[in-house]
């Protein structure tokens, strides 16, 4: 999954992935190889055949064994850097996402030069039920914050999101659970970046979701949202 071409940004596709056996295959299948030159996927201690899957796609394997979606992502992140990638394309495991639309998160990168590009499934075609009630609570109030705070309009903390290497050294990414895509959105609006939403699509995902699928994980997302969003808010 492995795809060089001269005279354009490098680009490189992460995708954090616990126990998602039976989505990822999919996932890779869909990614556009003309668009990426490696597509990295972070085995957060799955239990089940994730990893098989992942090499037999022929995508790039890293393991990370502490739990937490943020862990993964910033395991990718220090692989991905050190390879000297330009733009960062994040992505989920679940095929919740649609990642033949990658195209629309890169796009504005290259062509108009923002620093980072949120897929946001609040103004595109979302399948019915495909988030959860208390999700879409969740993200339109983290973005009501978010631009209160700091004057940043969002609508969603949508996971499909792309952003430039630059941006990322900027940001210093620290979260390493659930706190990960509002971080990422608080410190480009504090560091003043250029950001911008397009509309993606968004399906029911394969499986339960590890957050809004269960009350436990929909309590500790909300509450570490809402307390990442506060301690920011509160700090210089």
């Amino acid at each position: 999954m492995q795809h060089q071409q001269q005279n354009r940004k490098r680009t490189v596709v992460i995708i954090p992935a616990f126990n998602e056996e039976n989505s990822i295959g999919l996932v890779l299948n869909d990614i556009p190889a003309d668009l990426v030159d490696e597509v990295v996927v972070v085995d957060n201690a799955s239990t089940d055949a994730t990893a098989n899957r992942v090499r037999a796609a022929g995508a790039t394997l890293l393991y990370e064994s502490r739990k937490g979606y943020g862990s993964a992502c910033l395991k990718g992140l220090e692989y991905a850097l050190s390879k000297g990638y330009d733009i960062f394309l994040f992505l989920d495991a679940d095929y919740s996402d649609h990642p033949e639309e990658a195209e629309r998160i890169i796009r504005p990168i290259l062509e108009d030069g923002y620093d980072m590009v949120i897929g946001s499934r609040a103004i595109g075609a979302r399948e019915a039920g495909a988030m959860l009630p208390q999700a879409r609570f969740g993200n339109w109030l983290a973005t009501r914050l978010i631009r209160l705070f700091w004057g940043y309009r969002y609508t969603d903390l949508g996971p499909f999101r792309g952003i430039t290497a630059e941006a990322l050294r900027k940001i210093e990414m620290e979260d390493t659970n659930y706190g990960w895509t509002v971080e990422m959105q608080i410190k480009a609006a504090r560091l003043k970046l250029k950001t911008t939403e397009v509309p993606v699509s968004y399906r029911k995902r394969i499986g339960t979701s590890k957050i809004s699928g269960t009350l436990s994980g929909t309590i500790k997302a909300g509450w570490k949202i809402l307390y990442t969003i506060a301690k920011y808010s509160l700090s210089k």
